[in-house]
């Protein structure tokens, strides 16, 4: 039988061999830092943004401010976005993606003196991507111009065919998976000749947006 003292020796090399093993063990698998200080594990997914994408949206539109007609206008927007810088830093309130986009629109009136209106747009766009999650917030504006088939200003329209647009826009996409993605926001539009006439009764436009998107 061992001496109470050689049980004691033997029981302290067996836990000092365990702490051994259970250090080395932490450190294969990167749970540790060389001076056996503890370290949390940092990993980033980066920021999937696509190269390319094609859009369709629609909108439907009210006048709001600045022309005597309660317009109703439907749009239909066909928009190419081209990826512009990308924001990888995790901590970032902009961590995302640039776009610029050129789109055409094709905009039946309503209600209005005029009846329909055609234009182009080209502007920048940003995207908000939060890691690890499908629903991304969007903002977008953009210049251009058109045509519309204008009327006397006896009825208060827009006061010659050719005018300039601005539009701006913002809301949440939903990833459904690697290329295709869903949308729902709301969109300002101003349409207005610059002052070529006068009186030059420009519109205000503001409505709720929807789209999908497929990307490359």
């Amino acid at each position: 039988m061992l001496p109470p003292f050689m049980k004691l020796r033997r029981l302290s090399l067996a836990v000092a061999l365990g702490l051994s093993l259970s250090s080395a063990s932490g450190l294969r698998a990167g749970e540790a830092a060389p001076g056996g200080a503890q370290q949390p594990l940092v990993t980033s997914e980066g920021v999937d943004a696509p190269h390319f994408e094609l859009s369709a949206e629609t909108a439907y539109l009210l006048s709001v401010a600045g022309n005597p007609n309660n317009y109703e206008i439907g749009a239909q927007f066909f928009t190419g976005r081209l990826r512009w810088g990308v924001n990888d830093n995790d901590q970032s309130f902009f961590r995302g993606y640039n776009q610029v986009y050129g789109l055409a629109m094709a905009e039946p009136i309503f209600r209005g003196p005029e009846n329909h209106y055609f234009g182009i747009s080209v502007g920048l766009r940003h995207v908000f991507v939060r890691p690890g999650s499908r629903v991304q917030f969007y903002t977008s504006a953009g210049l251009g111009l058109g045509w519309i088939d204008s009327t006397d200003e006896f009825r208060q329209g827009q006061g010659q065919d050719f005018t300039f647009n601005i539009l701006s826009a913002g809301g949440l996409e939903y990833r459904v998976n690697d290329r295709f993605k869903v949308s729902v926001g709301v969109l300002y539009q101003h349409l207005s000749n610059g002052g070529q006439t006068d009186p030059n009764p420009s519109l205000n436009l503001f409505g709720p947006q929807v789209g999908a998107t497929f990307s490359f």
